[in-house]
């Protein structure tokens, strides 16, 4: 295709659809609502109630652990039922389930329990509901639109710590998570209602790929690619690595010297940085061959866990690690969905990348407790820092041999999902 058709192309994607990656955003962001807030609940959880941070983390682990399971059913929904049904409902679970984590009563069995109820939210609220929808509406700008769509979790991360603390110092810990859980609510049921459809839903003047014949392989085809189990390594590896330094991003800084409130506004670096990665990343990924692209931005967390580990404690390090983890968050699950849709295409996306998405998960839970852990055991997060070096390098290496993408055949009149 040539550059000006391309151009033409894209400009007409644009055209007709672009709220809907504006919508996808918000609904996205609710989806990290329990990761990116819990660095300032850990200290006024360990003071009320005598926890170990490792104690306090497992509620990640039991969050994202216990939806392994389950992501590839909803994924199945998703192709089935379309996105916006699911997103609707999801929406309303996950804004529900934070709330709740306010009422934790002190015994480490209703704190897990409470995690297990986000778990459900995590799963009716991951991101191959807001990207499948997307995909679905444009192609040759699919990169750049996917990480718009990312980029609600960017914006979370710099907003929710900032907003947690405020929260927190204004209502207490129970009156943060009540607020977290409530905001978000209002901010994004009404949008998705009124906004919020992919090609399968309809809408619009005009449609993307047509919504009951989207091109891609079958759930058996795409399981036997050898890309899928690379991207199941990118995923889970990087998630582990990355999700634990964030998580503990707050608690690493101010065991260095510095208040939580400073913390948190360095913590506010790494989503303004992740959403300019996304950005970035997104248009490299229209441009250039996407397991180059991945490689590169997967060991980018490396030179971060370096500069914490070697050099001084001050404020230009601290600000030189938050742009670099929130640069690695930006790319990082951006690379993934589009390699996804390129490499498996649309018509199986939802079952695919929620089984791609599920090793990231567990990643996602046992990083954060790992770090935890560690720092109980021998009061600092440097063994944790160091330990995540080779796994990124091998993560890396999984999705730089990724390959060119696969040639779809034109979509025969079949049913829509077919297993």
């Amino acid at each position: 295709m040539s550059g000006e058709l391309r151009s033409a192309k894209a400009r007409d994607e644009w055209r007709h659809f672009w709220l809907l990656p504006l919508v996808a955003s918000l609904g996205n962001s609710a989806s990290v609502l329990h990761i990116y807030s819990l660095g300032p609940f850990i200290r006024p959880l360990q003071d009320e109630f005598g926890w170990g941070r490792g104690d306090v983390a497992l509620g990640i682990t039991v969050a994202n652990c216990g939806a392994v399971f389950l992501y590839a059913v909803v994924g199945n929904l998703i192709d089935r039922w379309g996105p916006r049904r699911v997103g609707l409902i999801g929406a309303f679970i996950m804004c529900s389930a934070v709330a709740l984590l306010g009422t934790a009563t002190g015994t480490m069995s209703n704190w897990l329990f409470l995690w297990a109820i986000v778990s459900i939210g995590t799963v009716w609220d991951q991101p191959t509901i807001w990207t499948s929808a997307v995909s679905s509406r444009f192609d040759v700008s699919r990169g750049l639109a996917v990480a718009i769509t990312l980029a609600g979790s960017g914006a979370a991360s710099s907003l929710l710590p900032l907003v947690a603390t405020w929260l927190i110092e204004g209502y207490g810990w129970r009156g943060g998570y009540l607020g977290l859980g409530a905001l978000w609510a209002i901010l994004l049921i009404p949008m998705l209602a009124l906004f919020f459809r992919g090609a399968k839903e309809g809408g619009g003047k005009k449609a993307g790929p047509a919504s009951a014949l989207l091109p891609g392989f079958t759930f058996k085809e795409g399981i036997r690619r050898p890309a899928f189990y690379k991207l199941l390594i990118g995923g889970s590896f990087f998630s582990f690595c990355l999700i634990g330094i964030i998580v503990h991003f707050v608690p690493i800084l101010t065991d260095k010297g510095i208040t939580p409130l400073e913390a948190a506004g360095l913590a506010g670096i790494v989503g303004i940085a992740s959403i300019a990665g996304r950005l970035v990343t997104g248009m490299l990924l229209d441009r250039f061959p996407g397991d180059r692209v991945g490689a590169a931005a997967f060991l980018l967390p490396i030179s971060a866990c370096l500069l914490l580990l070697l050099t001084p404690a001050n404020p230009v390090t601290f600000a030189a690690v938050a742009l670099l983890v929130g640069l690695s968050v930006g790319a990082e699950l951006d690379v993934i969905v589009y390699m996804a849709t390129r490499h498996f295409g649309l018509k199986r996306f939802g079952v695919l990348f929620a089984a791609i998405l599920t090793a990231s998960t567990v990643g996602t839970g046992l990083g954060p407790v790992t770090a935890g852990v560690l720092f109980d055991r021998f009061g600092s997060y440097d063994l944790f820092l160091i330990a995540v070096i080779p796994v990124m390098i091998i993560g890396a290496i999984a999705v730089g041999l990724l390959g060119p993408y696969p040639v779809f055949p034109a979509p025969e009149a079949e049913p829509p999902v077919q297993v």
